[in-house]
């Protein structure tokens, strides 16, 4: 199967590095012209150089702070008003860690605004070229989460569990023009990210980091973490007019390490 995106252009939020920035260079690899999106701009001019232009793509990035709501809404409102998109990743930072009783509802409005706000106002924008093409990809980062909650991650649990209500809601929707709306559970995966959450663990355990990440990794029945390119492997696929059928969708991608059905 030959995956091809010549063509397409593509959104990718939350790509400086780690899953995001996988999923834009696959991406690219594949043919479409990427906009990437993050906070550090050194980053994001370092990732535009490196990824793929032999068909043809032309890249770009955008620098926004996913944590500040109207600053967000700004700079991706004036994107939009020259730029369309057929492929739009939805992904962000994660909220800080904790449990439950460590958070109060202002730490679940940020992370509403965070999380929720941000995707639904970019796929607003993003629709109406989709539709008005019979044709568009949407694709949210979430994670294992919200079929088996993290006690450490409550934020998180909660506000993702929206999304992936949302995406089903929209993807009924949206179906009759030719747009599929799919998210992918994310599982544990070599990224900054689970570093700094394993260290914060680590400190509360008293233990090394080292021996955080082997207890995670003795969790997957594969007994280890997934390489950021396995996920931008299967965001392509989903990208891709192979996947026309597929829409609705909770996708884990975790080695095995969910038990529920």
């Amino acid at each position: 199967m030959n995956i091809s995106l010549k063509s397409k252009n593509a959104l990718v939020g939350g790509s400086s590095k780690g899953i995001g920035a996988a999923i834009a260079q696959q991406l690219a690899l594949s043919g479409a012209s990427v906009t990437i999106m993050a906070r550090s701009e050194n980053r994001l001019k370092e990732l535009v150089n490196e990824m793929d232009t032999s068909l043809g793509q032309k890249h770009q990035y955008l620098v926004v702070d996913f944590s500040s709501f109207d600053k967000y809404k700004e700079v991706i409102s004036s994107y939009f008003e020259h730029n369309t998109v057929d492929i739009l990743i939805n992904n962000t930072q994660g909220p800080e860690g904790g449990g439950a009783l460590e958070k109060n509802v202002e730490d679940y409005q940020q992370a509403f605004d965070l999380l929720f706000k941000s995707v639904v106002y970019t796929t607003e924008l993003a629709l109406k070229h989709m539709q008005e093409n019979k044709w568009g990809r949407i694709i949210n980062i979430a994670s294992i989460s919200v079929k088996e909650p993290l006690n450490y991650l409550a934020l998180s649990n909660t506000i993702r569990a929206a999304v992936v209500t949302w995406a089903k809601s929209l993807a009924y929707d949206v179906a009759k023009d030719g747009i599929t709306v799919n998210s992918t559970l994310t599982g544990y995966f070599d990224t900054d990210r689970i570093a700094q959450l394993n260290s914060k663990k680590a400190e509360k355990l008293g233990i090394s980091p080292d021996k955080v990440r082997v207890n995670m990794e003795e969790q997957v029945p594969m007994k280890r973490i997934g390489d950021p390119k396995e996920y931008g492997y299967l965001v392509a696929f989903l990208a891709s007019e192979q996947a026309a059928f597929i829409t609705g969708t909770n996708i884990p991608i975790d080695g095995g390490l969910l038990k529920s059905l």
